[in-house]
């Protein structure tokens, strides 16, 4: 009878803790909760979305790899997360058919089964998907072109994983035309060429872009730590065919790297409260607390941040880098 009487106490007692724990005045989240590391990022992409487009309404936001925050959980067996796909405009996906664990290399099927199912949960969702695989034979290029071709994605196989040339092969882009490109669902070809290290000015770089046919030219907003300028990019937007292209730029905000503009001396040694581990693949580039505030500031939200700067040079849009970041602190 004592023991039931006990027994009977401890469950009353343990009901009234959990009910008055349920009130609206009483933390309901333990002050050690877990991160969700990916929807702190998809509010991250958010935020840059939407700060961006209240100044450009036009301007383009496309998020490279990290396919899973398409997903509501993050799994192919979830449904597609509408805020995430509403405020981006284009995804851009890496090593698809080819580069994933060598470059020049097929890609396993079933890692390209498994991410093209989340590239064609955000198509059919409106989304542009840009491809880029890494292969330099010409065989394995042509097949790069057609295997996206028929999945109805647009891409780019880039013969250096620097991201440094315009390849020479093949000789005529795939959708080579002289359109005016409107916005990006015009984009039938694109060419990913981010360092610039092979040019010896802005110029011969702008000459060799305006040289060329392609419909969407990703690169980086700076050139030897000097920024392209409004009239610089204006120049860019030109096709040699008398078409006009989108020129968007690249910025990494899941990394900090240490040769951009913002970087402080003294964080080598004595690094931010936001800033992990350096990348062992990449010298000089940190993974990120992406979430945390002293972070994105740098990247957006203010007059001195990182994509103030890309809207001021007048470029069509933002190529979000390391945006699966959330694999690193998930691990």
């Amino acid at each position: 009878m004592k023991k039931f009487q006990l027994l009977l106490l401890v469950a009353i007692f343990g009901f009234t803790l959990l009910y008055s724990c349920s009130g609206n005045d009483v933390e309901t989240d333990p002050p050690d909760s877990p991160i969700d590391y990916k929807q702190q990022m998809r509010d991250f992409v958010q935020g840059i979305s939407s700060w961006s487009k209240d100044i450009d309404p036009d301007f383009y936001i496309i998020p490279q790899n990290g396919v899973e925050l398409v997903s509501v959980n993050g799994e192919s067996a979830g449904n597609p997360k509408m805020d995430y796909l509403n405020a981006i405009d284009g995804i851009g996906q890496e090593d698809l058919f080819y580069g994933y664990d060598n470059d020049n290399e097929p890609t396993p099927a079933e890692t390209t089964d498994y991410v093209s199912f989340f590239l064609d949960m955000a198509k059919s969702n409106g989304v542009k998907i840009l491809v880029t695989d890494y292969c330099s034979s010409e065989t394995n290029m042509t097949d790069s072109y057609l295997n996206n071709q028929t999945k109805g994605y647009t891409s780019f196989a880039a013969d250096h994983r620097e991201l440094d040339n315009i390849p020479i092969f093949p000789v005529e882009t795939p959708g080579t035309n002289a359109d005016v490109v409107q916005n990006l669902g015009d984009v039938q070809n694109f060419l990913y060429l981010i360092n610039p290290s092979g040019f010896t000015s802005k110029q011969q770089f702008i000459d060799s872009i305006t040289g060329s046919d392609f419909d969407l030219l990703i690169m980086d907003c700076f050139f030897d730590e000097e920024v392209f300028t409004a009239e610089e990019i204006e120049q860019l937007h030109e096709k040699v065919n008398g078409g006009r292209r989108l020129v968007i730029s690249y910025m990494s905000i899941g990394e900090a790297e240490d040769y951009r503009y913002y970087w402080q001396t003294g964080w080598s040694s004595s690094p931010p409260s936001w800033m992990a581990g350096e990348n062992p693949d990449w010298a000089g580039n940190y993974k990120v607390k992406y979430w945390e505030p002293d972070w994105q500031q740098i990247i957006f939200g203010n007059d001195e941040s990182y994509l103030k700067k890309i809207i001021d040079s007048g470029f069509d849009g933002v190529y979000l880098d390391i945006i699966d970041a959330f694999e690193y602190f998930e691990e």
